[in-house]
């Protein structure tokens, strides 16, 4: 992102960001959020602290083990993650099935546990779906994925539960999704 960019983001001038970048002002703490938000970053990085953390933020894609009409499907979507501290904000940014198959945008908070357990909440984006539930997952080794489960509330109003897994491309996310689903069965 240019100074410029930045700048209006901000709505600050481009002499500002210099002087920030410079080390010669601090912004103001309602700068400072903008700022922090337009370059996907906490504001303890933006102020130079160190995280001692995975980061998180970014594009992923998730898979979900699911059913609906009696029928278990995989939907696979793109979610975009912002990581606040230990707190990740997860957000659908496509549905992973049409909405006739029961696909659906949702969002939600996560919380990073020990640089390696993410448990949380979602809930349905789209107003007619009542869809909302917790989620738990682990991250492999070497942070290329997420696998572990999700329970909630479904289509027809009864408490489901199946798969789920997260990785950085769909085919990350679709692969480990087979590996679960291969070697720990199909819905509980």
């Amino acid at each position: 992102m240019s100074q410029a960019d930045l700048a209006r983001v901000a709505g600050v001038d481009t002499r500002q960001i210099r002087r920030y970048e410079a080390g010669e002002q601090q912004p103001l703490l309602s700068v400072a959020l903008t700022i922090a938000d337009a370059l996907g970053v906490s504001v303890s990085e933006l102020a130079g602290r160190a995280p001692g953390r995975v980061s998180l933020s970014g594009d992923w894609w998730a898979s979900w083990q699911t059913t609906r009409d009696g029928v278990e499907k995989v939907a696979t979507q793109p979610v975009r993650m912002r990581q606040e501290g230990d707190l990740v904000h997860i957000a659908a940014t496509q549905r992973g099935l049409s909405q006739a198959e029961g696909g659906y945008l949702w969002s939600g908070e996560l919380r990073l546990w020990d640089n390696q357990i993410l448990t949380g909440w979602y809930a349905a984006a789209d107003g007619a779906v009542r869809s909302k539930g917790t989620m738990f997952l682990a991250m492999h080794p070497h942070g290329i994925e997420f696998t572990g489960r999700w329970v909630g509330l479904g289509y027809d109003d009864n408490i489901m539960t199946g798969w789920a897994t997260m990785g950085k491309t769909a085919k990350d996310s679709e692969r480990a999704m087979s590996e679960l689903v291969a070697v720990r069965g199909g819905i509980a």
